[in-house]
């Protein structure tokens, strides 16, 4: 049986090494799937439940930061992205200078707040692609900001039960 080879083009590349790729997907012509490989790791694909648990995670050691960092993700990233039509994506909104105001975060969890807002910003960009009415991730966000202290609330939505 003959392996098909799959198209990935390398997005970015954080200031702690890790490369972020999209893969083309199938879901629709613009599709893609997000990956990321960090130094002397395979290659990963980000799923909700990572970014939620990770927000948990700098949640517990500064609550204010962490909801003003999900609130951003919401009005300047989920509210403003618009579908892709070119491969790989090009990022419409990270800037680096909006890492300052959240840079304490890195502290806590598994992820940089560098690379939680491009993997975000990459997720959000496939899901208007394909869903171009889709909520899916806007609840989800949304569901935490107001309902964190719902653990198996918030879980099931990013597990999309």
């Amino acid at each position: 049986m003959e392996k098909v080879k799959v198209q990935r083009g390398l997005v970015y590349i954080t200031s702690d090494g890790v490369k972020i790729y999209c893969e083309q997907g199938k879901k629709s012509k613009h599709d893609f799937k997000v990956r990321y490989k960090e130094p002397n790791k395979r290659l990963r694909t980000p799923k909700h439940v990572h970014v939620i648990i990770d927000l948990y995670m700098k949640l517990a050691r500064n609550e204010i930061l962490t909801l003003s960092f999900v609130d951003y993700i919401i009005s300047n990233i989920i509210k403003k992205i618009k579908p892709n039509k070119e491969f790989p994506p090009k990022l419409q909104i990270f800037n680096k200078e909006g890492i300052k105001e959240f840079e304490e975060l890195n502290d806590f969890g598994v992820y940089s707040i560098e690379f939680l807002l491009v993997v975000i910003e990459l997720i959000m960009i496939q899901e208007v692609t394909n869903y171009p009415t889709g909520t899916l991730n806007l609840r989800l966000f949304q569901t935490f900001l107001g309902n964190h202290d719902d653990l198996f609330r918030v879980v099931s939505a990013a597990t999309f039960r």
